[in-house]
């Protein structure tokens, strides 16, 4: 069977959120082999498709995964993991939510089809993706760009300011608190 290695970037701002995350993450083990889970970070929402500056605070991962699933079929499995955890999508696109999975990276592939758009079409412009993603794998390519997401990363503009991890790793039992990194809006 032929694995190929995605990206899927977590986010959450329903509490409890961290708990939300570890519950998406848990579920993500059933579907594929995770390699990596990234911190949780804190993030603000930011108005842009659906989200209101007024909603509650995100907190957002990234997790590296090796699936035998096409990318189709991973995306459908993400859908299916957002339903289990009452997601609810009759609300439109933004908007508050217990979890949201976003197929991020599938390979080395380029797909753009209706309901599937690998590269994620927005994922360069938003640090609450990249930073995680960076977090777990600093060279992961976006074939379309072709750049790794460190790069991607190095190029964002952002305004700097303090972010509060929000608790230990998710799969770690390290008590080391992460560093401080770039505060960044959901966008």
């Amino acid at each position: 069977m032929t694995r190929t290695r995605a990206f899927i970037a977590l986010g959450s701002n329903l509490r409890p959120r961290n708990t939300h995350l570890r519950a998406a993450v848990d579920r993500l083990r059933d579907i594929a082999e995770v390699t990596a889970v990234s911190r949780f970070l804190r993030t603000e929402a930011v108005p842009e498709r659906g989200v209101a500056a007024t909603d509650p605070e995100f907190r957002n991962a990234a997790a590296a995964l090796e699936t035998g699933l096409d990318a189709r079929g991973l995306l459908a499995a993400l859908l299916e993991i957002e339903a289990a955890l009452g997601r609810d999508r009759t609300g439109g696109v933004g908007g508050p939510r217990t979890i949201d999975l976003d197929l991020l990276l599938f390979g080395p592939a380029i797909i753009d089809q209706s309901g599937l758009a690998v590269p994620h079409p927005r994922m360069h412009r938003r640090l609450f993706v990249l930073e995680p993603l960076v977090e777990i794998a600093p060279n992961a390519w976006h074939p379309g760009l072709r750049k790794t997401a460190a790069e991607l990363l190095a190029e964002l503009v952002v305004p700097v300011s303090v972010r509060r991890p929000s608790g230990r790793h998710p799969v770690s039992s390290s008590s080391a608190g992460p560093a401080p990194s770039r505060r960044c809006g959901r966008g």
